[in-house]
């Protein structure tokens, strides 16, 4: 057998060049900042978040090349701006659930915002030191691939020749936010609603919202996933709302001004988001199984380079320098003393608190390997950060209740908990795919955790404030908040209902069952993802139909693709382009999204260009949104002998 060729990065390990720098840094706060808040947005309002890698790595690449500054700098910059994503996404998963358990009324406090920043500030350390102990091996593994890390370098070094897609996406940012804003003024009519009555049953139809977000989620994630994120939205309204309400009501005299509209609307919360809510957890349980052996080979790998970091054996070599052994000792101490004190705050009970902190730790380390072991292999963009959450919640709460925990405390203990392990394991995987592309470009593994680290604090202290904006925005435009149409936050709820249910014993055990065996029957027919599906049943209907008509945009762009005889060369910049633009039109909704949802806040009034918007103007929106990710990206396919870009995949 031949001998392993040594990697060689793009910069070489002997090369001194600029890489840690004020500007780089600010530019990666800022960019933290930003996409974390645009992924706070579309968590909360559709469930998914993107990977921030390519945006930061597009806008950080773009400004740092304006300030000549090297390429160490601009990986630098994208390390930092992308960390925001994971904190958000840990964010919007948990933090919620507080507000939705009946824990945190009001959402803001002062003490709610500390400790909200101390979960997410814990969580996201712990998350950068057993990155630190992990890293070496993973990184270093040729059998993980890390698709998305590998995409990602390919951009910076495409963006030393001149190459760059940052016209397409801060273009569609600046469409993404006019559509956003003209709806907002009420130009044209968001959505339509329409009643049938069929008899003595009735079936409650809406159109797509009209959501250059919700669009561009359909477009990334392609025509299959986004049908079957619209199957699951048939199902609860086509059958089980209408099928519900017909038997609960038909008998019934009911009075003359009976609203059905609304009535088919509490069906659906009442009893169908129940069911959906049992889907939720058979597909979670599902996915770790179906990866159950990278799980045990990333819980192994990890165990084994503990032991490797404990005993010292560490290099010179700048390119593979990390965080001291010492200090990352330290820092997993402190962290966990902190959220010592954070679960006794929560449970008034020291020895509950000292449970749930072993239980975090354990969990968290385990979860961290596993998570950077998966994004090696499938990216972050489809790492089940949800579900790892979620069997960690599901034993912490078991947990509490033997200790005899219940009521508020046991709730709020379990919720920290989960909490803590969610931003760790999301900014595990996050950290360990940017390292992986500082790998293959030369960067200094210690400088990429540290400017992490920088980044962690500042999003902490941050993303309390778009969630509170997002949520007392809509109770002051008449909605609930979290939990509600416009702010749905699926994995939140599920958390929220899940965690009160065992340790208070509240759990709708019949509606839940139900769905679990509903999850078992897509199982067994080979459903490709039946999370998925069930998150397409929790969702509103105009959510998931606009995700449904980004998809089929995709479709359209790949039956062109064929149609054209386009090569692997030009396939790879249409998808290249068509992404890019997606992710701008879904950071500029989520952009002016959060603007209104602070004006709300402020009580600031809106003027409104029509009284009744009309939905016709909407589906011209519409049309053009289409023709934007059908044209541009397949006019900008490039020449069959012009060389193959980066394949970025979302």
């Amino acid at each position: 057998m031949a001998e392993q060729k040594k990697f060689v990065p793009f910069v070489s390990p002997e090369t001194n060049m600029t890489e840690f720098t004020v500007r780089a840094l600010i530019i990666g706060l800022v960019l933290a900042v930003v996409l974390g808040a645009a992924n706070a947005y579309l968590g909360l309002k559709a469930g998914m978040t993107i990977a921030a890698t390519y945006p930061a790595a597009v806008i950080g690449m773009a400004l740092i090349k304006l300030m000549k500054g090297t390429i160490l700098e601009e990986n630098f910059t994208r390390t930092v701006g992308s960390i925001g994503e994971s904190i958000a996404a840990g964010a919007i998963f948990t933090l919620p659930a507080f507000f939705i358990a009946g824990i945190w009324n009001p959402f803001f406090t002062p003490g709610n915002y500390m400790i909200s920043a101390a979960i997410m500030a814990a969580g996201g350390i712990l998350g950068i030191m057993f990155v630190a102990l992990l890293r070496r091996v993973m990184v270093e593994d040729v059998e993980l691939p890390f698709p998305e890390s590998v995409a990602a370098a390919e951009i910076h070094k495409a963006g030393r020749h001149g190459a760059g897609g940052s016209k397409f996406l801060f273009g569609a940012m600046g469409i993404g936010a006019v559509i956003q804003s003209l709806g907002q003024f009420k130009l044209f009519a968001v959505s339509w609603d329409k009643l049938f009555n069929l008899g003595k049953g009735h079936l409650l139809f809406r159109s797509p919202d009209v959501s250059p977000a919700y669009m561009g989620v359909g477009y990334i994630i392609g025509p299959r996933l986004a049908s079957l994120n619209f199957s699951g939205g048939v199902l609860a309204w086509g059958l089980l709302t209408p099928m519900i309400a017909y038997f609960k009501y038909y008998n019934q005299e009911l009075p003359a001004d009976f609203n059905w509209a609304d009535t088919m609307v509490k069906v659906w919360k009442d009893y169908v988001r129940p069911i959906a809510i049992g889907g939720m957890l058979v597909g979670a349980g599902f996915t770790l199984w179906k990866m159950r052996k990278s799980l045990i080979t990333g819980i192994a790998r990890s165990v084994s380079d503990v032991k490797k970091a404990a005993a010292g054996e560490h290099t010179e070599i700048r390119t593979e320098k990390d965080i001291s052994f010492k200090w990352i000792m330290i820092g997993i101490l402190g962290t966990g003393v902190a959220t010592f004190f954070i679960y006794n705050y929560f449970a008034q009970n020291i020895l509950a608190a000292l449970v749930a902190t072993i239980v975090m730790i354990v969990a968290g380390f385990f979860f961290a390997a596993v998570s950077g072991y998966l994004v090696g292999i499938i990216g972050s963009s489809n790492n089940p950060i949800s579900g790892l959450t979620l069997s960690t919640l599901v034993v912490a709460a078991i947990l509490m209740v033997a200790l005899g925990m219940k009521g508020t405390q046991g709730v709020a203990a379990v919720l920290g908990v989960a909490a803590v392990v969610c931003v760790a394991a999301a900014v595990a995987g996050e950290m360990l795919q940017d390292l992986k592309a500082g790998h293959i470009l030369g960067g200094t593994p210690w400088k990429m955790q540290l400017g992490d680290i920088v980044g962690i604090l500042v999003s902490a202290a941050v993303m309390f404030i778009p969630l509170l904006i997002l949520h007392e925005g809509d109770v002051k435009m008449g909605g609930t908040g979290f939990g509600g149409d416009k702010l749905p936050a699926p994995q939140a709820s599920l958390m929220a209902i899940l965690s009160k249910g065992i340790v208070g014993g509240e759990m709708e055990w019949i509606l839940i069952f139900v769905g679990m065996l509903m999850g078992i029957a897509f199982i067994l027919m080979n459903v490709k993802s039946p999370m998925l599906v069930s998150v397409g049943m929790y969702l509103p209907l105009g959510t998931t139909f606009a995700i449904f008509v980004g998809g089929l945009i995709k479709g359209i762009v790949e039956r062109v693709n064929v149609k054209r005889n386009f090569n692997d060369a030009q396939k790879s910049r249409v998808d290249n382009n068509g992404i890019l633009l997606a992710a701008g039109l879904i950071a500029g909704e989520a952009l002016i999204g959060l603007l209104f949802a602070g004006l709300a806040f402020g009580e600031i009034k809106l003027f409104e260009l029509s009284a009744e918007p009309s939905f016709l103007i909407s589906l011209i929106v519409f049309a053009f949104i289409a023709w934007l990710l059908v044209q541009i990206p397949v006019k900008n396919a490039g020449k069959p002998d012009d060389p193959a870009p980066p394949q970025v995949s979302m």
